[in-house]
């Protein structure tokens, strides 16, 4: 509860209640609202300082799902309000590996763009994505300046789409991510794969995403439709 506080905003001032108010709102001993404080600032939550107390280090960013499929018009204080910068690391056409391939349906080794970036939210790195784009998609994005998002980037290409999809996972950065995202390794990312199509429903751009799991929270609201 205290991690889900933290990461959700419930301190504005970033200032945490003492040990003994914690104590008193969780109904817990003081050894485990201390273990509960040591494990958030060992995942770099929370700083603790003689004198002056706990408070919160981090501030992430929420995102609603739909936004991040890219499929609705992002609102004006969004993560995909042109709020990101990226930092690009490659941009190349290569062949088609056989797991990308198999998930775009094209032949192995077809040619494609691979366009591989770190994006940056307040100049810090908060994800990394290497995508793989069929052409003639990849003809349009090729040679366009990237400024902002990878929507953004597709938008200003002249690329349409009409679904995106995701895959969720989990996973422990490796040396090369925790390189990549300045944190340490075998902190904890969301690991994404998505697919985006275009209008005609075929797959063209394949990216795998790696996000720092502290710093980036999908909101997710589904309703539900009455039956007939």
């Amino acid at each position: 509860m205290l991690r889900g506080a933290v990461q959700g905003g419930w301190y504005p001032d970033g200032q945490l209640p003492s040990e003994a108010e914690l104590m008193a709102t969780h109904n817990a001993s003081r050894a485990t609202v201390r273990a509960a404080l040591t494990l958030l600032r060992a995942e770099g939550l929370i700083e603790r300082t003689q004198g002056i107390g706990t408070h919160v280090v981090v501030k992430p960013v929420k995102t609603s799902l739909p936004e991040a499929h890219g499929v609705i018009k992002p609102s004006r204080e969004s993560l995909w309000n042109r709020r990101m910068r990226p930092r690009e690391i490659d941009r190349s056409v290569v062949p088609a590996p056989t797991t990308v391939a198999a998930r775009l349906e094209v032949a192995p080794d077809t040619p494609c763009l691979r366009l591989e970036y770190v994006a940056l939210h307040d100049e810090e790195p908060i994800a990394i994505a290497t995508n793989y784009v069929l052409f003639p998609e990849a003809g349009k994005l090729r040679d366009t300046p990237f400024v902002s998002d990878w929507y953004r980037l597709l938008e200003d290409a002249g690329v349409e789409l009409s679904d995106s999809e995701f895959i969720f996972d989990c996973e422990l950065a490796d040396a090369p991510l925790a390189a990549a995202l300045g944190i340490r390794e075998g902190a904890p990312l969301i690991a994404m794969e998505q697919l985006i199509y275009d209008l005609d429903g075929r797959p063209f751009d394949l990216a795998f995403i790696h996000t720092r799991g502290e710093r980036f929270r999908f909101v997710s609201r589904g309703i539900r439709q009455e039956q007939a």
